[in-house]
């Protein structure tokens, strides 16, 4: 499968897994997924990330949770879009959830998340809010 937005792809992916109950999710591996994933992981949203080769591609496995707890995450939006990007300076990026939450970013020092943006003084696209 081939879509025009992989991000917005991992997101559904993800939002789809918590909705049936699924403590895991498989997709299609590339850099900028793996390292919004483990950002994700960083900040206690998902459990663990896993690249592996099923024959001649890259799979990422995705725990979103342990089997016995629930889901961290209650919602996760694709912000900045092929059709319509959003980019913020450091002083506007925003505060999900009064910071329960996050966003993460592309910025031109990689992708981080919002409060990591803000220390470093950059801004950038907006990719993702979760919480």
């Amino acid at each position: 499968m081939n879509t025009t937005d992989p991000i917005a792809d991992m997101l559904t992916r993800i939002r789809n897994a918590i909705a049936i109950g699924q403590s895991e999710v498989s997709l299609p591996h590339s850099k900028l997924k793996e390292q919004v994933a483990k950002i994700l992981a960083d900040s206690g949203f998902l459990t663990s990330i896993k690249t592996t080769r099923a024959n001649s591609r890259k799979e990422m496995q995705i725990v979103i949770n342990d089997k016995d707890n629930p889901p961290v995450i209650t919602q996760i939006n694709r912000l900045s879009r092929p059709g319509r990007r959003q980019y913020v300076s450091v002083g506007k990026i925003p505060k999900v959830k009064s910071g329960r939450g996050i966003v993460v970013l592309s910025t031109s020092k990689g992708i981080m998340s919002g409060p990591q943006a803000k220390q470093k003084g950059i801004g950038g696209e907006l990719i993702c809010e979760v919480y």
